[in-house]
């Protein structure tokens, strides 16, 4: 018995502690990622797009 729980309430609690662990990371990276929106060289536009407003 761990903080009055029994282990049948800590595993029924590990899964949801592993999706909030998961979403929460997801989130950051989604975050991350969008500093380097628009700015890739590949998928740029050769005519005259820096007076354009990013997509986003």
């Amino acid at each position: 018995m761990v903080l009055g729980l029994d282990k049948r309430a800590l595993w029924g609690a590990l899964p949801l502690l592993g999706f909030a662990i998961g979403h929460f990371l997801d989130k950051k990276e989604t975050d991350r990622l969008t500093m380097f929106r628009d700015k890739s060289a590949l998928y740029g536009r050769s005519d005259g797009s820096a007076d354009k407003a990013p997509s986003w």
